[in-house]
This record gives structure tokens, C-alpha cells and sequence, in this order.
């Protein structure tokens, strides 16, 4: 494509010679420099000359119009990122010569709709953050380990995933006394002799020994804070510091960029630790035990989730522009995905918000998903071939469907957003009766409905279950219709009393097999039968008493902190109430707890996991006691304090309870200083056999004890915690009630990656299931229906996941390929090992005309792309072999992501 534009005397990149590539737009097409930009610029550089001081191109550069000493430069950073504007003026201490001292102040304002990450396969050069363990930070000052090169994977090559990480020395805020924001209450610098308020000088001195004290915990001459420009200015420009440099100090004050101020660090040519962990911790100083957050909203809706926006960018890549306008209007998937950027902000992902703005979010997903079905149904039709009424079910995570529960027969078509087939059972809300399921080729396929008790709280209408059969990045459409005359046969699950039967309780199919205590009606045993594996678990619910504050803290339990006020938490109840279903499809034990805590668990026909489906809330409170529940599961697995956690999704990390890897830990919390995040799941194992249990969504985890997991499923609170919510914990309506599941596997160690791997990726992005009342017209005349269809010519091997196919321009698309194993994770089927595609005729529905790499954010061709070189203490990185891409030969190295845009002609659709 060859477009890239350069940000002339602005540091784009790196300050020697501003270098590019810098691109701005999703098509990597050079684009004009902002408005704003310009007059930002133009403000900038009067009061720059008015305070003695050059704008340079670059550190190194030479200069005219000096001022000030030639040492002396001001560097003023404007970059464009995410498709918005971000400003970052960031004042830097540098000196182009070795200084003997020198102080990078930071002064960041971003747009709050950016969002930046620090991939190393994002082409980002560092990364600096503000948040660590304090009794880590405290080390890391003393072994002057304040910066290292974080490698992030064991799995990529060196330095593919190296990242320069520094630790900002004052968290994100300025240095003591000296903080000018409009919500800080330090007072201003004051120039004027004749002021009684006159304080330049004492600040001017305070602010040397703030440099010379911060100086001594990094090994560079370039150390960093964060401040505000009005009183910087007057600070930079006050004689004092030319009378201090006169006496021998050390210390140059100027304005720099945090691109320059990297490229110092750079420059200095150190020898950078390896590795850097961050976990987090208890600050006695601050009062603040580690955060766990909500565990989301209760009724999130169920078409709005990930694999919805996911279906939504496959099928606007798959069709083109038939999807974007067609017979049910104009769609669009913009809308959806900038909502879904939105809640990425962590105050989405944690529940950290107030509740007002949770129900915007709730707002903005549900604005998004409305263009989305408009373009699906566009899609779906023109690839079936008839234009349906399509019903898209937004509440049927909660069993609610109107269509299903009211018409006598429909259409339910289920796409699937995996690039490998799929069998999945389809559970819909329907009317009591009984019904016949046809597959796509007019075959009846097995059935059954579930009924439930009208006792049970939540009241949940009957449900009729059939397992689907699914094409890779496609779907299949299956017909339902009700037969009237037929005796209904359905299944309700038939109540069991405690001590009723002599043996324990078993649910099975041809994998796993159940067993429940007869005394308690509480999980008991789960075994593997293929691999003759048994391991006693027992799983309930339990919940922690939050704290309001003690004589240890006056910090509270709340939206941000997890602070129980005792270390044992308390059982919901010692057994359960249990009802039994089983049917050739499903057998399920229905257990409760208490009227606001039950659970299904449940074994489908060709399972090789056990499902458990809970329901808590609304948590009572009327107690005065703030609860905060989790799932646990105990066993006899004796795992030595350790435990493992995926982050985000991909790498698994070793956990160790009361332990950090980098120093050795004081621990005042012994909950919340063990909890750590899960994504999608979370692992104890003996070395023999091993427990897995995945997530539907994040959720803080932990293992207190040895062979014990435990779970965060939901929260309620009384008092704020003090960390910015200003409000409890205490949701209300529908989001005080919570449904989830968790996918529990028994395996070998040595095999487990294998089941774990590829069952998140299918939990995460599970089918979505469109339903339709039948009887339309054709899309075209004489066109025939389809049932059934794929986007790939052959589907994609395990090990590989189709990360993003979505629309990225006129006739281009964006796509995304990963290894989602580790190195060494499966040796058994060898998927562990690279793998190799060809890309030329890997889709049906496009052909790709022409094929361009890209890094992981795709704003720079990957053979253009550069990124500052290392040295660590684990020696030089590897030789890089030279950059080719073979359409026809695409290899994927273990955990490794690459991204191409692609230049695409669509194919006609016949059907």
C-alpha cells in the first residue's frame, strides 16, 4: 500500500529522527493532520519562545534560535491512536549530552474513549504504569529494578513479546505538594518577589530535592513524574535553577516526550532485567486490600454478548456489501463495536462503576445490537436464500423468547463463529406440548423438554433441548414444529428427600459420570471414564461477611476492595434440596440451597464436561451483613500451595498462595492477597490429575487451601469502599439476581491443555441462534433455500483460532489468525506444534486479490514496522530470519498472533 505519513517536527516515534511508519487511519492511508493538532502547535510555541526556550525537531538535531544553554530543548508530542485524538504533552528532563542528572516530569490528557495496549505485537516500543504491589515497588527501588523488558510469553520468540515496562515512581500522580490540577488544592507557583504568597524559590528547591530523592532508584539519568504546565513554566523558567546550576547541580529542567524520554533510556545501552510480575497487594499505608469487583450485571443481555459482535463483523466480512444494505434496512457493525470498546474500560469489566453508568452501558449495547440484527438478517438472507421475519431472543440467557414460546412451529437458525465444526445443544423457552426437530436435511432429530417446578423461585418455562450439528464459520437451520395430537412426554425434574435412597446419587453418559451424597445432596465424586480417573470433589456455596472497617483499617468491603472480616466464610447451607431429570439427551440434578441460591448440574449426551448453571440473588441483607458469595470446590489433590489462572485469556500463570516470585512477601491479607483475576479459567493439579474449571466471565479466583478452588459469582454490599464509587455495592432489580455457568473438567495433566483450550475458545464464542416463523420469500427468484452453509472451504485445524474476520474498508477486510497452545502444552495430539495455512482459497464466499501482514493493530505494515532493541540479561535476541509472506504458506508459531488486511472480491451467493 506504501502510505504512511510522517509527523514532521513532531517526535512521531523515536526523537533522533522522528521516524515513521505512523499511520493514522484503518486503511493505512495517510490522512491530514487534525485541525486541532495544528492550533495546539501554534498555542504551544508562543509561550514556549516566551519562556526562553526552542521547539526541536529531535533530541541530537541541531538547532536555531537558541534561547536558552544548547543542552536545553522543548519537545511537544501530539500522536493519533484508536481512531481518536490523544494528546499527550508530556514534560521530559533530558539532555541530548550525558547528563550527570536529569528528571522527566509527565503531564498525560487522553481521550477516555482510547484505549492503549501494551503488546509488543502492537509495535509499541514501552510501556509505563502506575499501579504494583508496594512491598514490590519497595524492592524494586532498592535493586534499582524500577525499569526492566517485560517478556510477556514464554512461547514466542525473543524479543517477539520483550517490552520495555517502567514503574512510574508516584503511581499516576505528581510528586508530594506538587500537584496543579483543577481538583488538587496545592497551592500555585507565585513569581512575584513583592507577594506575601511568594514561594518559587522554596518550591524551586523542594522540587531539586524531589529530583536528586527520585534519581536514586533508577539506573539512568532520565527519571520520571507526572505535572501540569502553567506552574512547570514558571518553575523551568525561574533564575533559581540557573543560580542552583551554578553551584553544581545536577539537575536541567525542559519539557520532553515519553517517546524521547524511552529513546534516552535506549540510548544509555543497559543491560535490562528480564521478566517483570506485577501482582498485586495490601498497602498498610493506603489501607487498600486487593480488588475484586462485581461480578456483573445479572441480565447481561445474551445477544449482546462477545460472540455476538463477532457474528455480526464475520458475517458483514462474509457477505460484503449485501450485508450492509439489503431488504431489512442498513447495518451496520460500527455501533456495536465502539459500545463494546467502551466496556472494555476496566470500571465495565469489574462492575466498578456507579450504577447509573452501568445502565448506560447496558444502553449502549443494546443502541449497538439494533444496526447488528439488521445486518444479520440481511446477511442470513441473502446466504439462505428467502427473506424471513428473523426473531433474535436478547433474553434468552434467561429463557425468554417470545417466538419459540408462543408459535407452533418456526425456523431456528444457529451460526457458528468457530473455525472448526461444532456440535452444540440448543435450549429454547417453549410452550408445554411436544415437538418434532428436522435437521437441515428434513431428518428428525432426538428431543427433549425439560419442565420445571412452578415452586422454584425464578420460574422458568419448559425447555425444549436438541443437539445441533454446526459447519465451521457457518450455520445450519433446523425446523421445529408442535404435534398437538401426541401425548406429551415431557421430563420434570422429580424431587428427592434427603436419605430416600440407600446408594449415592449418579448422573452419567459415555464420558463422565457424577455422584452425589446421599446425606447432603452435594456433589461428591466426579470421574473421567475414559481415562479410569476418580477424584472426590465436594462443591457448594459459601459467603464471606464483608468488612466495614475494623481496628485493624476502617477499610470497607466494597465495589473496588475485597476485605472480608473473618478468613472462613460461611456456608449458604450445609445440603441441598435436589430433583432429578434424566432423558436420553440430558440428566440433570436440580439443587437449592436457600430461596436465593440453586444450581443445575448437568451432563449432555457426548459431554466431556460437567456444566453447572447457578442462580444467586437477590442476596439478603436485611441482616446488616454485607455478603459476598463464591463457588468452591474442595478435593483431596494435594497441589502445594500452588494454583493457575489464564490472563485474558491466553497464557496460563503459576500462582502460589502467600508467596511473590520477586521478593519475599509480608502478607496482611490472606484472601484478598491470594485472590487473583480469571477470564476463562482457572486449574489445581497434583501433577497427575487435574481439575479445570472454566468461567463464562470474569470473575475473581483463588485456592485458600490446598486441592480447594474457589470462585467469586456474586456481591452485595453495604458501605462504599472510599475508592471513587461513592456508592454501595447494591444493585437492585433484575441485576440483583445473577445466572452463570461454570464448566468443570477432570483430566490427566498431560492431556488437559487440550480439553481446557479448546472448550473456553467454544464457551467464549458459543452460537448464536436466530430464530425465524417460517414461510418467506425468496431472496431471489427461482433461488433455492439453503439450510445449511460455511465460510471455509475446510475448516481450520484445532490449534488455530480465527481471531477476527471484519470489514475494514471498501473491498478490504481485516483478519486475524492465532496458536492458541503454548509451547509444550500438548504433545499427545500435537498441537503444541506450528502450523501452516494457505490463505488463497482458505474462504468460500471471497477471494483474496491481495495480501498485506500487518501489526497486531494493524496501523503498520509488519515489514515496515521497528521497534527499539534490547539487551537483556538473558542475552542477545535471536536472529530474525528476513520478512517473506507466502499467501499459501502461513505458519503460526505457538501462542502467536498475525494480522493481515486483506483485498477482497466477493463471490456471487447461489441459493
Amino acid at each position: 500500500m506504501g502510505a504512511y505519513a510522517r509527523a514532521s517536527g513532531v517526535c512521531a516515534r523515536r526523537c533522533p529522527d522522528a521516524a515513521g511508519p505512523w499511520t493514522f487511519s484503518r486503511a493505512l492511508r495517510p490522512q491530514l493532520l487534525p485541525l486541532c493538532l495544528f492550533l495546539l502547535l501554534w498555542l504551544a510555541a508562543p509561550g514556549a519562545r516566551a519562556g526562553g526556550y526552542e521547539v526541536s525537531r529531535a533530541s541530537g538535531r541541531k538547532r536555531t534560535g537558541v534561547r536558552v544553554k544548547p543542552q536545553y530543548s522543548l519537545e511537544v508530542w501530539v500522536g493519533l491512536s484508536c481512531g481518536c485524538l490523544c494528546c499527550f504533552l508530556t514534560c521530559a528532563l533530558t539532555r541530548p549530552s550525558q547528563a550527570e542528572g536529569s528528571l522527566v516530569l509527565g503531564v498525560v490528557g487522553t481521550n477516555s474513549h482510547c484505549l492503549f495496549l501494551p503488546h509488543p505485537q502492537m509495535g509499541f516500543d514501552g510501556f509505563f504504569f502506575g499501579r504494583l504491589d508496594y512491598q514490590d515497588k519497595w524492592v524494586r527501588m532498592q535493586k534499582l529494578e524500577m525499569e526492566q523488558v517485560w517478556r510477556g510469553s514464554a512461547s514466542l520468540k525473543p524479543p517477539t513479546a520483550d517490552l520495555f515496562t517502567g514503574v512510574l515512581p508516584n503511581g499516576y500522580n505528581p510528586p508530594r505538594n506538587l500537584c496543579w490540577d483543577v481538583l488538587c488544592v496545592d497551592p500555585p507557583v507565585v513569581e512575584d518577589p513583592q507577594s506575601p504568597e511568594y514561594n518559587v524559590k522554596e518550591l524551586v528547591d523542594y522540587f531539586l530535592n524531589v529530583a536528586t530523592a527520585q534519581k536514586r532508584y533508577y539506573l539512568t539519568n532520565h527519571i520520571n513524574a507526572n505535572m501540569w504546565f502553567k506552574n512547570l513554566d514558571k518553575l523551568i523558567r525561574c533564575k533559581c535553577f540557573r543560580s542552583q546550576q551554578a553551584k553544581g547541580s545536577s539537575v536541567h529542567v525542559l519539557y520532553s516526550t515519553p517517546a524521547c524520554y524511552l529513546w534516552e533510556l535506549n540510548k544509555a545501552n543497559l543491560t535490562c532485567l528480564g521478566g517483570l510480575a506485577c501482582p498485586m497487594g495490601h498497602d498498610p499505608a493506603l489501607n487498600a486490600p486487593a480488588a475484586v469487583g462485581h461480578s456483573g450485571p445479572a441480565t447481561f443481555p445474551g445477544a449482546c454478548s462477545p460472540e455476538a459482535r463477532q457474528v455480526c463483523n464475520q458475517l458483514e466480512a462474509l457477505v460484503g456489501p449485501a450485508a450492509n444494505v439489503g431488504p431489512y434496512g442498513s447495518g451496520d457493525s460500527a455501533p456495536l463495536n465502539e459500545a463494546m470498546a467502551v466496556l472494555q474500560h476496566h470500571d465495565a469489566v469489574s462492575g466498578t462503576s456507579r450504577q447509573h453508568v452501568a445502565d448506560d452501558y447496558a444502553r449502549q449495547l443494546a443502541a449497538g445490537w439494533g444496526p447488528c440484527e439488521v445486518l444479520l438478517s440481511n446477511a442470513l438472507a441473502r446466504l439462505r436464500g428467502f427473506k424471513e421475519h428473523f426473531a433474535f431472543c436478547r433474553q434468552l440467557n434467561i429463557s425468554i423468547c417470545p417466538l419459540s414460546q408462543t408459535a407452533a412451529r418456526f425456523l431456528v437458525t444457529i451460526y457458528n463463529p468457530l473455525g472448526r465444526k461444532v456440535n452444540w445443544m440448543v435450549r429454547l423457552p417453549v410452550s408445554e406440548g411436544v415437538f418434532v426437530v428436522k435437521d437441515p436435511n428434513g431428518r428428525t432429530v432426538p428431543s427433549d423438554m425439560v419442565i420445571f417446578p412452578s415452586s422454584d423461585r425464578q420460574a422458568r418455562p419448559p425447555e425444549l433441548l436438541f443437539s445441533a450439528s454446526l459447519p465451521a464459520l457457518g450455520f445450519s437451520t433446523y425446523s421445529v414444529a408442535q404435534v398437538p395430537s401426541w401425548k406429551p412426554q415431557a421430563h420434570a425434574p422429580q424431587p428427592i428427600l434427603r436419605r430416600s435412597w440407600s446408594h449415592p446419587l449418579t448422573i452419567e453418559n459415555e464420558y463422565i459420570q457424577a455422584t452425589f451424597d446421599p446425606d447432603t445432596g452435594l456433589l461428591m465424586e466426579i470421574m473421567n471414564k475414559n481415562q479410569q480417573l476418580r477424584l472426590p470433589v465436594r462443591q457448594t456455596f459459601f459467603w464471606y461477611n464483608a468488612s466495614i472497617g475494623d481496628n485493624e483499617s476502617v477499610q470497607a468491603s466494597g465495589a473496588y476492595i475485597f476485605r472480608p472480616n473473618q478468613q472462613e466464610p460461611l456456608p449458604v447451607s450445609r445440603w441441598a434440596q435436589i430433583r432429578l431429570v434424566k432423558t436420553a439427551l440430558v440428566q440433570e440434578v436440580h439443587q437449592k440451597f436457600s430461596a436465593w441460591c440453586s444450581q443445575v448440574i448437568r451432563l449432555y449426551s457426548g459431554q466431556q464436561h460437567v456444566e453447572l448453571e447457578w442462580s444467586v440473588g437477590p442476596i439478603p441483607v436485611g441482616d446488616t451483613w454485607g455478603k459476598e458469595v463464591i463457588s468452591r470446590f474442595d478435593t483431596p489433590l494435594e497441589t502445594k500451595g500452588r494454583f493457575y489462572t489464564d490472563s485474558n485469556g491466553r497464557e496460563i500463570l503459576e500462582r502460589r498462595r502467600d508467596y511473590r516470585p520477586t521478593w519475599k512477601l509480608n502478607q496482611t491479607e490472606p484472601m484478598a492477597g491470594n485472590y487473583y483475576p480469571v477470564n476463562t479459567r482457572i486449574y489445581i493439579t497434583d501433577g497427575n490429575m487435574q481439575l479445570t474449571v472454566l468461567t463464562d466471565r470474569s470473575q475473581g479466583g483463588s485456592s485458600l487451601r490446598d486441592g480447594s478452588l474457589e470462585l467469586m459469582v456474586h456481591r452485595r454490599l453495604l458501605k462504599d469502599d472510599g475508592r471513587g464509587v461513592s456508592e454501595p455495592l447494591m444493585e437492585n432489580g433484575s441485576g440483583s439476581w445473577v445466572r452463570g455457568r461454570h464448566l468443570v473438567l477432570l483430566d490427566n495433566a498431560q492431556a488437559a491443555a487440550a480439553g481446557h483450550r479448546l472448550l473456553a475458545e467454544q464457551e467464549v464464542l458459543a452460537p448464536q441462534v436466530v430464530l425465524a416463523a417460517g414461510g418467506g420469500a425468496p431472496y431471489n427468484l427461482g433461488a433455492a433455500p439453503r439450510t445449511q452453509f460455511s465460510g471455509l472451504r475446510s475448516e481450520l485445524p484445532p490449534s488455530v483460532h480465527l481471531l477476527t474476520l471484519a470489514s475494514w474498508g471498501p473491498e478490504m477486510l481485516l483478519l486475524r489468525l492465532e496458536h492458541q497452545f503454548a509451547v509444550g502444552e500438548d504433545s499427545g495430539r500435537n498441537l503444541s506444534a506450528p502450523v501452516t495455512l494457505n490463505l488463497r482459497d482458505l474462504f468460500s464466499t471471497f477471494t483474496i486479490t491481495r495480501l498485506q501482514e500487518t501489526t497486531l493493530v494493524a496501523n503498520q505494515l509488519r515489514e515496515a514496522a521497528s521497534r527499539l532493541k534490547w539487551t537483556t540479561n538473558t542475552g542477545p535476541a535471536p536472529h530474525q530470519t528476513p520478512y517473506q509472506l507466502d499467501p499459501a504458506n502461513i505458519t503460526l508459531q505457538p501462542m502467536e498472533i498475525r494480522t493481515f488486511l486483506a483485498s477482497v472480491q466477493w463471490k456471487e451467493v447461489d441459493g
